[in-house]
């Protein structure tokens, strides 16, 4: 799997399966709760970097938030604490910070 495969694969497991844990390839990574938003969150590896899947709250002020406010399933995406990239409802957006890495 390529990397827009693998964040698509980790979003539809937490929303649309309603998984408990995300399945890539032979490694199991449980499927979190943010402490104060209770958003799901998984940390997953894709080679050898570690991701941060966070689903979008939809109380803050930014276009994915409209999106999760509409009813779309958002999820973004984040390496080293910056994003790099979101899945809204299966479609793929890679930010700029990935492609320079």
């Amino acid at each position: 799997m390529n990397l827009e495969e693998t964040v698509v694969s980790v979003w539809q497991q937490a929303f649309a399966v309603n998984a408990k844990t995300v399945t890539l390839g032979d490694a199991s990574y449980p499927i979190r709760r943010t402490s104060q938003s209770k958003l799901r969150e998984v940390d997953f590896k894709f080679g050898e970097t570690t991701f941060r899947g966070v689903e979008q709250n939809p109380s803050t002020n930014s276009r994915w938030a409209k999106l999760a406010r509409e009813g779309q399933k958002v999820m973004q995406f984040l390496v080293d604490r910056r994003y790099v990239a979101a899945v809204a409802d299966g479609k793929v957006t890679l930010y700029h910070a990935l492609r320079e890495r």
